[in-house]
């Protein structure tokens, strides 16, 4: 590699992106004390409406990266989905009510901009962590034994580099990451342009607190309540339309106008009007050497199940306890090829369900009237979309070399070990800490507990505990979870399952 004008110390991973997802690695890795850099083109939040929603299990990697209260202050939770007609009569509805399996509630409304705020104060307790806005990244390679990173600040126009022994492309859905890899997109064949329109009122709307999915093939749209004031409507544009045609109230009222109820046009305020595409979308590949796609950047998600950014912050979990172990040296390398057989199937599953939604909302023809008549009120009989609707739960990960499961036999393997309360009054994430875990439900015996807790955190799972009941239901009499949650494997032997895990934990 050539020499750069300037050039700087070598963290351990530059991660490039300040959304979400890049928030989130480079939090995670904080914890871990991993030195990161964090690279973002913008000098401050893009103020742009995107993700509103997410479920109780994003809502679980929120508390796990410290922002569980402050969250909580911009949160609005809500009751389901519901699919309607263009008349607005109810065609099918998944309720989403209380506290899911991971102890949030299971759907919640946000304000994006707000949400980055959080985790931006948050990352700033982190010292092994240093983000830099104004960035444009130019370049990037690497060889054996890193990678460098070139790019401009773009308010001095000067060119810097910097070496790491790894890179995290968090950079959206146009990825210079992903395009210095040579990694490619293969369509979903799903492609739509929408207009996204907030709007404030203190004027009650006496609307059903949930979101709304009109289907409708001539205007299929979206409505959903993000906060005290606050509501969002999604339209899909026709072919001669642009989502700037909706930047005017006289414009915009004709289409809310069945949510808004005669409400005068002078009490309703256009926060921002924003068009979009919404895409079907898996990268080939998503990792080359020392760098790693996540986020937009590998996947993109039709908005309909509510699963974009929670797609990315779900990647970030898996990577980042991985990442630490293999910097720690703790965990040997071939533990990053788990990436992309864990989360590729993982996103992709969730990208079919928003598909089936988003085509059983707007196709046309006598075929999207069937589907309006015959299917959607039958949508809760379709494998995976009930879970996912009405109580958030995803698949669980794919076969790997973390993640040991039967061919032919039902197991845990592979699931989020639920949050639940303990007989101590915590729940299983403020105990387990980010570390690795074995769950019990017999009492296990001193030698047991003193071998165990070598290298892992030991938890007895009680009679008659929500955790117990767990276990029973998937036929494990004990189980060893990964520092991000996930069942690694199941067993009868204690010291077994303690003898398959590493020796020292990346978090210790």
């Amino acid at each position: 590699m050539s020499e750069h004008p300037e050039s700087h110390s070598a963290p351990a991973v530059v991660i490039i992106g300040a959304g979400p997802t890049g928030l989130t690695a480079a939090t995670l890795l904080g914890q871990y004390g991993v030195e990161c850099l964090v690279l973002e083109r913008w000098e401050s939040i893009h103020p742009g409406p995107r993700a509103v929603a997410l479920d109780d299990e994003v809502y679980r990697i929120l508390a796990r990266l410290g922002v569980r209260d402050e969250f909580a202050a911009i949160a609005w939770p809500h009751r389901g989905l519901r699919l309607v007609d263009a008349t607005l009569r109810v065609l099918a509805e998944f309720h989403r009510d209380g506290l899911g399996r991971h102890g949030y509630p299971q759907g919640v409304m946000f304000d994006q901009p707000e949400l980055e705020a959080i985790l931006r104060r948050n990352l700033k307790q982190y010292e092994a962590v240093t983000l830099r806005g104004g960035i444009e990244i130019t370049a990037l390679a690497q060889d054996g034994s890193g990678a460098r990173v070139d790019f401009t600040n773009r308010a001095t126009g000067s060119q810097e580099s910097v070496r790491a022994a790894y890179v995290l492309g968090c950079d959206g859905a146009n990825s210079v990451t992903r395009a210095s890899i040579g990694a490619v997109m293969r369509d979903l064949k799903f492609t739509q342009h929408w207009v996204v329109v907030d709007v404030e009122t203190e004027a009650d709307l006496g609307q059903w607190n949930g979101a709304h999915q009109v289907c409708d093939p001539v205007r299929p749209s979206t409505y959903m309540r993000l906060g005290k004031t606050r509501h969002r409507w999604e339209f899909r544009l026709a072919p001669d339309e642009a989502a700037d045609d909706y930047c005017e109230m006289t414009r915009l009222y004709p289409l809310i106008s069945p949510w808004t109820r005669g409400i005068p046009v002078e009490k309703l305020e256009i926060v921002r009007a924003a068009g979009y595409v919404s895409r079907a979308q898996v990268a080939d590949r998503w990792r080359e050497g020392r760098v790693f796609l996540l986020g937009d950047a590998a996947h993109l998600t039709p908005p309909f199940v509510g699963q974009g950014m929670g797609a990315g912050l779900r990647d970030a979990m898996n990577l980042a306890w991985k990442l630490a172990g293999v910097l720690g040296g703790t965990l040997p390398e071939t533990v990053l090829d788990t990436y992309q057989i864990e989360r590729k199937p993982h996103a992709r599953t969730l990208i079919g369900l928003a598909r089936l939604l988003g085509t059983a909302m707007t196709a046309g023809g006598e075929l999207g009237n069937v589907i309006r008549q015959v299917v959607v009120p039958r949508l809760h009989l379709v494998p995976g979309l009930k879970q996912q609707a009405s109580d958030s739960q995803t698949p669980a990960l794919r076969r790997s070399d973390l993640v040991v499961r039967p061919r032919l036999r039902r197991t845990l393997a592979g699931r989020l070990c639920p949050n639940t309360i303990l007989d101590d009054g915590r729940r299983f994430d403020d105990v387990a800490a980010g570390r690795f875990a074995i769950v019990t439900s017999t009492e296990p015996s001193t030698t047991q507990r003193a071998e165990i807790e070598r290298g892992a955190v030991l938890i007895t799972a009680l009679p008659g505990s929500e955790l117990h009941g767990w276990l029973r239901k998937g036929r494990a009499h004990a189980i060893l979870v990964r520092p991000d949650g996930t069942v690694l494997r199941t067993g009868r032997d204690l010291l077994a399952l303690g003898a398959s895990l590493p020796r020292t934990s990346a978090a210790d």
